[in-house]
């Protein structure tokens, strides 16, 4: 969870989180923030906001992609339902789906 701690004159400073980096991935994220001018810190919030919004949208297009299929899914089962039954003469030699 993140930790909010208080300036000197009291008012609350913005949430921070602590995490614990392995050496390479230090020493990359040190090469970037120094390419783009900025500071260690900034460049992995930066780094940070970009991977969230990407595992939003990541997010929100599989769950479309779900509720298509459930759609599909529930399209399927409703045409079969609306289909009349038929009183079979005898064994059927083959199974026939009427399609619309």
């Amino acid at each position: 969870m993140a930790t909010r701690q208080n300036s000197s004159n009291g008012k609350q400073k913005s949430p921070r989180i602590q995490v614990v980096l392995p050496e390479e991935l230090c020493e990359r994220l040190s090469e970037l923030a120094e390419r783009e001018s900025r500071t260690v810190s900034n460049m992995a919030k930066v780094l940070i906001q970009e991977g969230v919004k990407q595992h939003q949208l990541l997010e929100n297009s599989e769950s479309k992609e779900i509720e298509t299929k459930k759609t599909k899914t529930q399209n399927f089962i409703n045409a079969l339902e609306k289909q009349k039954t038929q009183r079979l003469k005898g064994i059927p030699k083959r199974l026939k789906f009427k399609r619309n």
